[in-house]
């Protein structure tokens, strides 16, 4: 069997990105809280909310043992239900704050959170399953990128609606992108082909790279290197990516931006694939 990619260490990514966000929040302007972003019907406020109720809500969980509730979950449908029920409870529950107060507890929680998720064994199984990759277990190395994913989207989401520098360096948006690629297996898993072939994923610009998923034995794998007959190139230009993923963006407006060569249907599945629960 082809070899698969690296496990992705970057909990030590944490104490950068959480600094940046503290640091873009105190530049905000009054008006600039209440702007829209493209995280639903969230505006600025509402995401940093969001961003604290879900640090807070994984170290009451994970590190201290504290389960408030028990739900019952039978489907994916039933997780994804709950997941939008808790977030929008945490983000009216703390919209409440005042700026100034929100910053401070966000400080004292990032803190807290890379500290957490750096002194994990990567290796151990993790609370949480990455369920859009199609996990019912995971090792905390792939839930700590995960977590690590959704600090630099809705930072992101943020530094968009104000008119901020994106986070767009190789450092530290190449890591997202390649968590997000775990997802490729579990996305193609329903689209048939013969074994041997191959799509070639390319995001492109300087924080990109290219990702692969070979077939073998009736089913996708996602691979280091290129191997295979190529049945399909997809292109999807690196600034637009984590929107496409996330739901940042309209489907015709993405079909209009990506390129494809080969196979037009097996590459406009592509446009399908999320890597958010909710």
């Amino acid at each position: 069997m082809k070899s698969s990619p690296e496990p992705i260490f970057i909990a030590h990514l944490f104490n950068q990105i959480e600094y940046m966000l503290i640091g873009l929040l105190r530049s905000l302007k009054t008006e600039d809280w209440e702007k829209p972003t493209i995280a639903g019907k969230w505006n600025v406020k509402d995401v940093t909310a969001h961003l604290l109720d879900t640090q807070l809500r994984k170290l009451s969980i994970v590190r201290d043992g504290f389960v408030a509730e028990i739900p019952v979950i039978k489907s994916n449908a039933d997780l994804i239900a709950f997941i939008n029920r808790l977030n929008h409870e945490g983000v009216m529950m703390y919209r409440r704050l005042s700026p100034e107060l929100l910053i401070r507890i966000i400080e004292i929680s990032s803190k807290e959170f890379a500290e957490f998720h750096q002194s994990l064994d990567p290796f151990a199984k993790a609370a949480f399953a990455v369920s859009w990759a199609g996990e019912e277990t995971s090792q905390n190395w792939f839930d700590t990128a995960r977590e690590y994913t959704e600090r630099w989207l809705h930072q992101q989401h943020i530094r968009l609606a104000v008119n901020k520098p994106g986070i767009m360096t190789k450092e530290l948006y190449y890591p997202v992108l390649d968590t997000f690629m775990r997802a490729l297996p579990y996305h193609y898993r329903n689209i048939k082909a013969e074994d041997g072939k191959m799509i070639q994923l390319n995001i492109t610009g300087n924080c990109g790279g290219s990702w692969y998923l070979y077939r073998d034995k009736n089913k996708w794998h996602l691979i280091k290197n290129p191997s295979g007959e190529k049945i399909t190139d997809i292109s999807i230009p690196g600034e637009i990516t984590w929107r496409i993923f996330t739901k940042g963006i309209d489907r015709q407006s993405a079909e209009n931006i990506i390129g494809i060569n080969g196979d037009k249907k097996i590459g406009l599945h592509i446009l399908n694939m999320l890597t958010i629960v909710g």
